[in-house]
């Protein structure tokens, strides 16, 4: 189920790419955008969203201590998800706001199927668990290669979290697994060139939507 079917003059908007794709300063851009127009929208972030999703994510993504197993790791991130959707999203688009979503189960699909290897159909049955069935209406890839994605996380400041400490092979599956689902599925998804200036994605990306009549 997605948010266009019902015919509601908003959208449901995932944006999904390797850490330093610029996702952040993308979803800004169009809320400020939205914003400006007029249009009520929520911007927020998985794993998170919540208090409860916040303090998962903590454990998820800390680099002390013991290490999730892939499965805990798994489950921590539908726990996460399932506050999130019942707790923000959900209630978000029941009252026609755009919500704007820095990653969903799209990441779970690269990072533990094309990253962990963990089991495709498995995962796909956890994430329509948590999130009742929920879809966005478009999913936003902001491809970037490795070796970008790698230069601008070491210009970035602060703290990197466990998964950006990751080795690179398993970012390189993790960005495969991104394309073959934009691939499997271009209607759905919207990749854009994360090498391109904030100026130049805001531009495509108000573009689609307005092809998709969901701006004037």
């Amino acid at each position: 189920m997605s948010c266009e079917s019902e015919n509601k003059p908003m959208a449901f908007l995932v944006f999904e790419g390797l850490d330093g794709s610029g996702k952040s300063t993308l979803i800004k851009k169009l809320h400020q955008l939205l914003k400006d127009r007029g249009l009520p929208s929520v911007l927020t972030h998985e794993p998170g969203g919540t208090s409860f999703a916040e303090e998962v994510r903590e454990l998820i993504l800390k680099t002390e201590g013991e290490p999730p197993v892939p499965m805990a790791e798994l489950l921590l991130y539908q726990a996460s998800r399932a506050q999130h959707v019942e707790q923000l999203i959900r209630p978000s688009l029941s009252q026609k706001k755009w919500v704007l979503c820095d990653r969903y189960y799209g990441s779970t699909l690269a990072f533990q199927c094309g990253g962990r290897g963990l089991d495709r159909n498995m995962v796909d049955g956890l994430n329509r668990l948590a999130t009742g069935g929920l879809d966005p209406d478009l999913w936003v890839l902001l491809d970037l290669s490795l070796e970008e994605s790698e230069r601008r996380l070491q210009n970035r400041e602060g703290k990197s979290d466990r998964m950006d400490q990751e080795k690179a092979d398993f970012h390189r599956r993790v960005r495969d697994y991104y394309l073959s689902l934009a691939n499997a599925e271009p209607e759905k998804w919207l990749v854009l060139n994360a090498e391109a200036s904030p100026k130049e994605l805001l531009s495509a990306l108000e573009l689609a939507l307005k092809e998709r009549s969901w701006l004037n």
